[in-house]
């Protein structure tokens, strides 16, 4: 039977004490503005969003490694690597697609061929971010799944739109990532 204070279960706790001071105590005193703002009927995400966002994931992250039966493999195997390897390629091949997939396709197929000015309209602003994040969702359950399934390549096509829906449709001034960088 493990003991309770264990390397993961301790981890767990520091990851919960930490979001819990940074979202009762950081955010609050450090960024002015809230989740999302409203100014002259123009909805934007406030600047405490994205924190507030990562602060909950890591909490939920401590309460995870607090359950029983959630211990950490002490050595590196070689199927650790290899996870640690397919995971890498996964995550290299979804984000490439988001980040070039627009640019390239604008590229081949207008007469404009930059990017740049059609960062902002349909539907080359989704065109990357809906297959790299399809890519990344499923690619991520077909690693776990070992296997290839409609239903991953649904459940991440489905996600990304989900993300796009929350994120994009309400803002009109947000660019989906990459987009603000391209």
């Amino acid at each position: 039977m493990p003991r309770f204070f264990s390397s993961s279960r301790i981890l767990g706790l520091v990851c919960i004490a930490a979001a819990l001071l940074a979202l009762t105590v950081w955010i609050p005193l450090d960024i002015e503005t809230g989740l999302i703002e409203k100014v002259r009927r123009q909805t934007s995400i406030g600047d405490s969003l994205l924190p507030t966002l990562a602060c909950g994931f890591v909490l939920i992250g401590g309460l995870f490694l607090l359950l029983p039966g959630n211990g950490w493999a002490q050595t590196l195997t070689g199927d650790n690597l290899r996870y640690l390897l397919l995971l890498i390629v996964i995550l290299t091949v979804a984000f490439a697609a988001m980040r070039w997939l627009g640019p390239a396709l604008v590229w081949a197929f207008t007469e404009e061929g930059v990017y740049r000015n059609l960062r902002d309209t349909p539907p080359w602003k989704y065109v990357g971010y809906v297959v790299g994040g399809t890519l990344l969702v499923s690619g991520l359950m077909v690693m776990v799944e070992g296997r290839v399934t409609l239903r991953s390549v649904i459940i991440g096509l489905v996600a990304t739109l989900a993300l796009i829906a929350i994120y994009d449709l309400p803002f009109d001034d947000l660019l989906l990532p990459p987009n603000g960088d391209v």
